[in-house]
């Protein structure tokens, strides 16, 4: 992916640094994915994944292990969360998640590691 690209997406790029800390550093038992139900669709397609259960504003990285779930929501450096996005965080919390919003890869690796989900350091 080039450059240019990057910057017009940094969440995205950051998001995919998560994932692949994820995928080499999780602990074992750690199942994590990225809800796709972003990005923009038609409202014919809208009203159909709306109906199949999909909910504005979950957060980008849903992790399940020994059986608590956690959510964080990745912004680029001085992004901030939208209300859509505030309102799921605060019902994954009532629902007894452990949530977070962090803003860029580091912040995002130090709540992932603070929950024990990784292993070792960052190299």
């Amino acid at each position: 992916m080039s450059g240019a690209r990057h910057r017009r997406r940094p969440e995205d790029a950051i998001q995919r640094a998560v994932f692949q800390h994820l995928r080499a550093r999780a602990g074992p038992g750690v199942f994590a994915f990225h809800p796709a139900n972003g990005g923009y669709r038609k409202p014919v397609e809208a009203a159909i994944m709306k109906g199949l259960g999909v909910v504005a504003g979950v957060p980008d990285v849903i992790v399940i292990h020994a059986g608590r779930c956690y959510a964080l929501e990745i912004k680029a450096p001085g992004g901030r969360a939208t209300p859509k996005q505030l309102a799921a965080i605060a019902a994954l919390r009532e629902a007894g998640a452990f949530t977070a919003v962090a803003e860029g890869l580091d912040r995002a690796l130090a709540v992932l590691g603070g929950w024990g989900l990784l292993r070792g350091r960052v190299s």
